[in-house]
């Protein structure tokens, strides 16, 4: 199935290809030419027009990304210094707790 895909894709590319070609070769006055030409220019600035705004979006989100990434490292910055603290934290009270269970078993 998937080499009747890909022959169909090519039937069809094939065919795209004789439709402009055709249309390329019917061509057959200035007035003409004139049109398709300026049919032509007309998709181009569209297309470069189209690529402007895709461009614009992909650097838009690029730094979106950009502060998202940021704002992550500064949140595991956060939460590794609260780590830190925590079992710090964690040493004092078994510090204090042996200190209890020593002064304790003194007496």
């Amino acid at each position: 199935s998937a080499q009747i895909a890909d022959l169909q894709q090519k039937l069809l590319d094939a065919d795209n290809g004789d439709r402009a070609k055709q249309r390329w070769d019917s061509i057959a006055t200035i007035l003409e030419a004139k049109c398709a030409l300026k049919y032509l220019l007309g998709e181009l600035v569209s297309s470069k027009v189209q690529e402007s705004k895709l461009q614009s979006s992909l650097e838009q989100s690029q730094a979106s990304c950009s502060d998202v990434q940021k704002m992550l490292l500064e949140e595991r910055n956060h939460i590794a210094d609260m780590e830190a603290e925590f079992q710090n934290q964690i040493l004092v009270q078994e510090q204090q707790h042996q200190e209890k269970v020593n002064h304790s078993s003194w007496i």
